[in-house]
């Protein structure tokens, strides 16, 4: 088995390297990761300019790009077959409701989506993380569970990990996505010479964090688990909107 693994907070990131090695004892593990955190990324790809590959000395390879243009490199780029898999993590923070939108890690996993390879986002929820080594054993039962599956289709997996360590989860849970309060206002500052600037304030509070969401879950000590998939066709308001142009 043939693990592409990749991220958002970059190739020296402590969640990717405890990822790699605990995977490994299950696949052969191929890193491409940025050359720097690339955090709120989102499915962006660069077009205005070329991309480097390089490696380093522990034989990951970092691009100078976005998660998205790494998993896209790697799979139409570098390798001769399809990986069997795409994992991306492990996050410092959680990826839940509203946040997958701009998440680079769930980015990469996409990215690997919709080239036809089962994709799996890990986070760990706590931006000061800890617990690296329970998001990663979650991270390997995950992917021993998708490799005995016959899918019928690609399949795209969120996986939000409270920051505890593993004996202390309280289970898993297949949920649905959240959704939070809208953001913070931006932070207006004024640098030394004396140019304004705005920082993007702070995601807001959840709003939508009942029963059976991400948020819900995390909140209980539950490992969440979200399929996702990228349709935005809003279909309820396709009549509507067609009635608008009928003449």
């Amino acid at each position: 088995m043939r693990i592409l693994l990749s991220n958002d907070d970059g190739y020296f990131s402590p969640g990717i390297e405890c990822l790699a090695e605990t995977l490994s004892v299950e696949a052969e593990v191929t890193v491409v990761a940025p050359e720097r955190d690339r955090s709120g990324a989102s499915n962006s790809l660069t077009l205005d300019r070329p991309l480097s590959l390089r490696r380093v000395a522990n034989g990951f390879y970092y691009v100078n790009g976005t998660p998205t243009d790494c998993v896209h490199l790697a799979v139409t780029g570098m390798f001769d077959d399809l990986p069997d898999m795409v994992v991306s993590g492990i996050n410092l923070g959680p990826n839940m409701g509203d946040d997958t939108l701009y998440s680079g890690t769930v980015a990469a996993a996409t990215e690997g989506y919709l080239l036809g390879i089962p994709s799996v986002a890990v986070s760990l929820c706590r931006k000061s993380a800890e617990h690296f080594e329970t998001a990663s054993r979650v991270a390997l039962e995950v992917v021993r569970l998708l490799r005995k599956q016959k899918l019928r289709e690609p399949l795209l997996l969120n996986v939000n990990v409270p920051d505890l360590p593993y004996d202390q989860l309280q289970g898993w849970e297949v949920t649905r996505l959240g959704k939070r309060h809208r953001a913070e206002n931006v932070i207006r500052s004024v640098t030394p010479r004396d140019e304004v600037v705005y920082w993007v304030g702070a995601a807001g509070p959840a709003q939508d964090a009942g029963e059976g969401t991400d948020f819900h879950a995390v909140a209980h000590r539950r490992v969440s688990i979200t399929p996702l998939r990228i349709d935005l066709t809003h279909n309820a308001q396709l009549p509507m909107v067609r009635g608008w142009f009928e003449r």
